[in-house]
């Protein structure tokens, strides 16, 4: 795995996958950079990458990012790609934009878990785990706008889920559509009483240090 250097930076790949849309919540990423930058000494690179799954530049990537609405099916490719990422130290945080469980995107890509990592791979994480004091101090996962409005399911999902590797979190599985309530220019974040991205930092730095 690329190591972070003043000369390769650190930098946000979203994964491009055949099935569904893949390219949602486009100003979320210049926005958690932004908030990289603000608030750590992470040198960053503030342009996203946008990588196939299938591709081989997947190992180039510090951190994944793979979000939609629809269908996740993957390739022979694209689901022995995002397997040995994983299971060789990569880390990819996946963003459920319905904001449900019982939706197509939810369902399908829990099921290309089970798949690729067994049937009981993927867990609820207990919210004293320490992603939640990577950097700044969460009691769980912060609630999203989306769930406090009564969005989808009019639930609010008191926890994440994860595949561990190695005591590692490896995959980090939201049903709390982060990308929508980070969707926003970088600029509009001085109107907000307390930054929302900042859970997106605990995120990345986690990725990086555990």
């Amino acid at each position: 795995m690329r190591k972070i250097t003043d000369d390769n930076p650190f930098f946000f790949t979203r994964l491009q996958y055949e099935s569904g849309d893949w390219d949602v919540d486009q100003r979320m990423p210049s926005n958690i950079l932004h908030s990289l930058v603000q608030y750590t000494t992470i040198p960053v690179d503030t342009k996203e990458k946008v990588v196939p799954l299938s591709s081989d530049d997947l190992f180039e990537s510090p951190f994944c990012y793979l979000s939609g609405h629809k269908l996740v099916q993957f390739t022979k490719e694209e689901g022995d790609n995002f397997k040995t990422y994983v299971e060789n130290g990569g880390f990819v945080f996946v963003d459920d934009c319905n904001h449900d469980i019982e939706g197509l995107f939810a369902k399908s890509f829990e099921n290309q878990m089970s798949e690729l990592f067994g049937p009981d791979a993927l867990k609820k994480i207990p919210n004293d785990h320490i992603l939640y004091r990577s950097f700044f101090e969460f009691e769980g996962p912060p609630a999203t706008s989306q769930e406090l409005n009564g969005w989808g399911d009019d639930l609010v999902h008191d926890y994440l889920k994860a595949v561990e590797v190695n005591g590692k979190i490896g995959v980090l599985y939201s049903n709390k559509d982060y990308g929508c309530e980070w969707d926003y220019d970088f600029r509009n974040k001085r109107w907000y009483r307390i930054d929302n991205t900042r859970f997106s930092v605990n995120i990345i730095m986690y990725a990086l240090t555990s």
